[in-house]
């Protein structure tokens, strides 16, 4: 049965918070950048689509108690996206709350998977993950410390071969997070991973799913209903909250019971 509701809880401790948001204009993010703001937290987020993100800065002004910033940003680039951040720092305050959360999981077969492909899925899918989490642990330590999480994906824990390099990189998201969160715990900096199931995004239902293919995935869970953002966005106000102060290199699976 579908138990949906307007109420959400409230984390005290994440009000006047910097949160930073990779691919927050569009799906999970998108939603990541609603929750936040509504917790009274200072929300920054850069993504690519840009006449997404730009409608949801002016939608989300003048509602909450700090307007959403957004910056433009290819994060395979990590000059740019370092730059961002250390921005951030100098003109807006030390970040206390970061998700990686932007990846592409677009289709590709093992056959025809060429080199270069391999090295761009990684560019997009780890890599910024490591170099967002290392600019931003400086302004964590100053702050006396954070939250890191990252995004990873059901997707290896399924077997599924449509995409290998995605599956590859996801896979490898939590070993990243449990080496940072034993590097950088001693400066009180948390890094867990967010495991999310087959979100049905507009972007999901418009390139790989359907109706059938939703009920198939629904019957397959221990919970039959349809997993959607908010699901994932409530877990990462826990993971950024003081709520979990002691928890980190921890792995939080939000996929009704399908792994």
């Amino acid at each position: 049965m579908n138990q949906s509701s307007d109420l959400q809880a409230v984390y005290p401790s994440l009000s006047d918070k910097i949160v930073f948001i990779t691919g927050g204009g569009t799906g999970i993010g998108e939603v990541l950048v609603r929750k936040f703001a509504a917790q009274n937290a200072r929300v920054i987020f850069v993504d690519m689509a840009v006449e997404q993100s730009e409608s949801l800065v002016t939608e989300l002004k003048g509602r909450h108690r700090y307007d959403v910033m957004f910056y433009q940003c290819d994060i395979r680039n990590i000059a740019l996206l370092t730059s961002i951040l250390s921005d951030v720092a100098d003109n807006v305050g030390n970040i206390a709350v970061l998700i990686n959360n932007a990846a592409d999981d677009t289709r590709h077969s093992v056959e025809n998977l060429t080199v270069e492909y391999w090295d761009d899925r990684f560019a997009v899918n780890l890599r910024p993950s490591f170099f967002a989490a290392q600019s931003v642990a400086p302004q964590m330590k100053v702050r006396g410390g954070g939250s890191i999480i990252n995004m990873g994906s059901a997707s290896w824990r399924m077997k599924q071969s449509c995409m290998p390099a995605y599956t590859t990189a996801k896979a490898a998201i939590e070993g990243l997070s449990r080496s940072l969160a034993g590097a950088l715990g001693g400066d009180n900096i948390r890094v867990n991973t967010l495991i999310p199931g087959w979100v049905m995004t507009e972007r999901q239902m418009s390139h790989w799913a359907n109706p059938d293919i939703v009920e198939e995935v629904k019957k397959e869970q221990c919970l039959h209903d349809t997993l959607r953002p908010t699901h994932i966005a409530d877990a990462a106000l826990f993971l950024a909250a003081d709520e979990s102060r002691m928890m980190t290199a921890q792995t939080l699976t939000v996929d009704a019971g399908w792994t």
